[in-house]
């Protein structure tokens, strides 16, 4: 004869194993849709400043502001198992002493409910650009490129990089003024 404990620990058993199967179900009726959207970025404002870094030796290095608009509709890639985005912008580049770099210049987090166009005019950069030494000055080819992290329910994150990005070239002089 079973004992309660074991009725309970049979119950509790299966009743794991349904959720265990419902969740699974969940994450994969959206594991394959495609989360790519059309995003139309614009820079406005490129300028560069050398300034002491206090974060090694006494050397100063390349610090850059940008002013940029972002537009895109992310409403498609809303669905029933995606609880929030977490967006940002990064700008990608090469120097001499680097083959490849990656700065976060801005970033945001929508949430289910919250409005899914995204408009931004004139936006300045959230977190600092800086160069590691003086790759920045009268580099041609530094390319801003909006991504996001999409945080589901159930599921894996993916990482998904907007379908559009915005190629930029920096001044060849430093700018001198103290303001921004």
């Amino acid at each position: 004869m079973n004992t309660v404990l074991s009725r309970a620990n049979s119950l509790f058993a299966f009743s794991l194993s349904v959720m265990a199967a419902l969740t699974f179900g969940c994450f994969i009726t959206t594991a394959f849709k495609d989360r790519s959207v059309p995003v139309d970025i614009h820079v406005s404002k490129v300028m560069i400043k050398n300034v002491d870094d206090f974060t090694g030796p006494r050397e100063r290095s390349d610090l850059g502001f940008v002013t940029f608009d972002i537009s895109a509709n992310l409403q498609p890639i809303f669905d029933w198992n995606v609880k929030e985005l977490f967006l940002y912008l990064t700008a990608e580049y090469s120097t001499k002493s680097n083959a490849l770099n990656q700065v976060v210049l801005w970033d945001k987090i929508v949430l289910r409910g919250d409005s899914t166009k995204l408009n931004l005019k004139d936006v300045k950069s959230k977190y600092f650009f800086f160069d590691d030494g003086n790759g920045l000055r009268a580099n041609k080819n530094i390319t801003l490129t909006l991504s996001w992290n999409v945080v589901p329910n159930a599921g894996i994150l993916p990482l998904v990089m907007g379908s559009g990005h915005k190629s930029l070239a920096f001044p060849e002089t430093y700018e001198t003024a103290k303001s921004y």
